[in-house]
């Protein structure tokens, strides 16, 4: 396997603290939801990580509609990350993958979305673990 490039970043004081990278580039201050007022003083790790997977899943998706020959133009995608804790104390996520494609049916959109998933290294990391649904939105 061929490494394309690696990022980065660095971490203080967990989910309350910062993250940032050596090059300069992301220097975040995390907010926490489940802490009166810090609720917004910055995104939380889900946030993040709903945002660079929606991001990554997109570009799978694009890929896809392209090998299946498929009108992608003008469609996004959008993320929703939860956090679960079970009765043991120990911590999940969940996703869901809402994809929207003007100028593709229904059918269409969900053989794209259904692809990407196969492609997409984000989804492919979280196989095993988290549970990630694929919703086709119109």
């Amino acid at each position: 396997m061929k490494t394309l490039f690696t990022s980065e970043a660095v971490a203080d004081n967990g989910r309350t603290g910062s993250i940032s990278s050596p090059d300069g580039l992301l220097n975040v201050q995390l907010g926490h939801p489940l802490k009166p007022g810090m609720e917004k003083r910055g995104p939380n790790p889900e946030l993040l990580f709903a945002a660079a997977y929606a991001a990554c899943y997109h570009g799978a998706l694009l890929n896809a509609a392209e090998r299946l020959d498929v009108p992608a133009e003008n469609s996004t995608v959008r993320a929703l990350v939860s956090l679960h804790e079970d009765e043991r104390g120990a911590y999940h996520l969940s996703v869901e993958l809402h994809a929207k494609m003007p100028g593709a049916t229904h059918v269409q959109t969900q053989s794209v979305m259904d692809a990407a998933h196969d492609t997409c290294p984000y989804s492919k990391m979280t196989r095993g673990d988290a549970t990630v649904k694929l919703v086709v939105d119109e």
